[in-house]
């Protein structure tokens, strides 16, 4: 399957558009979680950030599952357009990857969050690219996902 954020520049820009996005993690006992979250895309090094407090579900979620690899989404939609990112989350804690995702959450979303000691960054390494962005087309015009 290619990946849509390599070759749809549409794909992309729909990512840099000021969206709610849900995350969808695992619990221990295999039950999904999802909760809104706003989210970032790197296509340069091929991730998604979240930022969030250490001390959040979507967190302890990630943490139980690091021996075999957090497994997630993320998914945004507005009207007919969607796109989900899938891949394995990390926990990451330096200061500079975080003051980092946060400048872009503050570009991407249009302010600056607060300070917050308890702030962390998922990071998402994306493996799988799904989603409809382009244009729909005359009335009942069938369209790929």
């Amino acid at each position: 399957m290619p990946n849509l954020i390599e070759t749809n520049p549409d794909y992309l820009e729909f990512w840099r558009e000021r969206h709610l996005t849900t995350l969808t993690t695992l619990r221990s006992d295999g039950r999904p979680h999802v909760v809104p979250v706003g989210v970032t895309v790197d296509a340069a090094a091929g991730v998604a950030r979240i930022i969030t407090r250490k001390s959040s579900r979507k967190i302890a979620n990630v943490l139980a599952a690091q021996s075999e690899g957090a497994r997630v989404a993320v998914c945004q939609v507005d009207g007919p357009r969607w796109a989900t990112l899938e891949g394995t989350a990390e926990v990451i804690t330096d200061a500079g990857v975080v003051s980092d995702a946060v400048a872009r959450y503050a570009e991407r979303y249009g302010r600056m969050p607060g300070p917050d000691p308890e702030r962390v960054v998922i990071q998402i390494k994306i493996d799988r690219t799904m989603g409809f962005v382009g244009p729909l087309g005359p009335p009942g015009a069938a369209r790929a996902s």
